[in-house]
């Protein structure tokens, strides 16, 4: 048995014991009233600031006036440099444009639709089409009359065709995205293999000189199509109509900043060319290519 000392002596410890517990849980009581009180001091300024906010004005960002004929804000519309009529012409225009290209601000397209008739100036935003979701462009793409404007082994130069007859309903597609795009949209679109291949065999140099092109023969959208209509048409007049909005947008941009940008291929030869060299073999072939005027 343990005696009466050892007993109390046991009794004080576990009294000492539970009040060391019971202090140590009112510490921590108290502690967690003061996080909870710190807590919901700041969710309650945090719902007053935003109530602040919401009280303060909005301010409605409106976008410029545009011009519904060229697509250009008002205050540079290039109206002025349009026909005062719509061309007359026979040949319908099917663009195909990657969406890219859609949101781009200084794109050729809207002009060159703005100088055509209704109808005549039909545009296709995508990356892929085909018959089930396209069937206007898979009726158009299987059409006899149908040329596609794309380099090639096996295009034929648009220059040297002599079953263009004037007068005959033809139809043109120019697929309208840089190179890197129009490369991968026409080999992966089967339906752009239906129509006869065409291309421009000699063109002047691009006069779309704020933006960057691989080459020097290297054309912007407007160009092709107005170089194109001039041939179908037989009219050397509609190149010099269509081109002369083109040349309104640049001298406009290279007033107000713009820089004229030369072609990769000029930069190369010059010397000029400030990005680093590709690595890879495929890539500098291509630049050694671009060197040296050989065709890509």
């Amino acid at each position: 048995m343990l005696s009466f000392s050892l007993l109390s002596m046991l009794a004080c410890h576990e009294m000492d014991t539970i009040f060391r517990g019971v202090a140590d849980l009112n510490i921590t009581s108290d502690s967690s009233r003061v996080e909870s009180h710190h807590l919901t001091t700041s969710v309650e300024e945090e719902d007053f600031i935003l109530k602040d906010l919401l009280e303060l004005p909005i301010e409605i960002c409106e976008r410029r006036p545009t011009c519904l004929r060229c697509c250009r804000p008002e205050k540079v519309c290039l109206c002025p440099f349009l026909p005062g009529c719509p061309l007359d012409v026979s040949t319908c225009l099917y663009i195909v444009q990657h969406p890219a290209e859609e949101s781009r601000v200084l794109r050729t397209v809207p002009l060159l639709a703005a100088c055509l008739p209704p109808g005549k100036c039909k545009v296709f935003v995508g990356r892929r089409f085909s018959e089930e979701r396209n069937p206007e462009l898979a009726a158009v793409c299987q059409h006899s009359k149908t040329l596609l404007l794309y380099p090639g082994a096996e295009a034929q130069n648009l220059q040297d065709m002599n079953e263009i007859v004037t007068g005959d309903v033809q139809n043109v597609i120019i697929i309208d995205g840089t190179w890197s795009q129009a490369k991968d949209m026409f080999f992966k679109n089967s339906l752009f293999h239906l129509p006869k291949q065409v291309q421009l065999s000699s063109t002047p140099s691009s006069q779309y000189v704020i933006r960057t092109q691989p080459t020097n023969m290297c054309l912007s959208t407007l160009e092709c199509a107005a170089i194109t209509l001039s041939i179908m048409e037989k009219d050397p007049a509609i190149q010099e109509v269509l081109l002369k909005p083109l040349r309104a947008l640049c001298s406009f941009q290279l007033q107000h900043g713009a820089q004229v940008h030369h072609s990769k291929e000029h930069l190369l030869k010059c010397g000029l060319y400030d990005k680093p060299l590709p690595k890879n073999k495929r890539k500098m072939k291509r630049i050694q290519k671009l060197i040296t005027n050989q065709k890509i």
